[in-house]
């Protein structure tokens, strides 16, 4: 195991057989562990606006938002799971989260139905951006894998914006 001073903490590395080189492992975990800050952060916001959603439409954005944080929950695992199996240190804890996600924070002035909605459409029209960025910059680094996993992301991600987006259209 081998340490290496970061911004705010000591990230950590163990042996692997991954043939990538070193720079570019470095480069993958640091990416993905920033995608997982994100990635726990949107799973507690679309958790909040499933919980807290009042109105006419309370049901169906219930059931929907609770659909779209279980999609962030299985990213949280592939993402994290992907950073350890290049030997990294998946920095996963809700506080590590906190303190590393991009995202805006939740507005707890939103209640009903349409305010939950903007919100949601804002955070996962935000996260599918970083995603998209997130294809690139594995890209960029050689890891092929790291960005098929992003891709994959970002088809559903998209798609779930669509399913919000909808919801204020028309």
């Amino acid at each position: 195991m081998a340490s290496k001073k970061g911004s705010n903490s000591v990230v950590k590395t163990f042996n692997t057989s991954v043939d990538l080189p070193q720079a570019t492992l470095g480069k993958s975990i640091d990416l993905l562990n920033k995608s997982l800050a994100d990635t726990l952060d949107l799973f507690s916001q679309l958790k909040q606006a499933h919980w807290n959603v009042k109105g006419m439409e309370f049901y169906q954005l219930h059931l929907l938002f609770d659909e779209f944080a279980e999609h962030a929950e299985g990213w949280v695992d592939e993402i994290a799971e992907r950073a350890t199996a290049l030997g990294g240190y998946a920095t996963g804890t809700v506080r590590m989260a906190a303190g590393s996600s991009r995202l805006p924070e939740y507005p707890t002035s939103a209640v009903d139905g349409v305010a939950h909605t903007r919100a949601v459409v804002e955070r996962l029209g935000l996260y599918a951006n970083l995603v998209r960025a997130a294809i690139d910059a594995a890209d960029k680094a050689g890891d092929a894998s790291t960005a098929d996993l992003f891709t994959e992301i970002s088809r559903c991600v998209d798609k779930d914006l669509w399913f919000a987006e909808a919801h204020l259209q028309g």
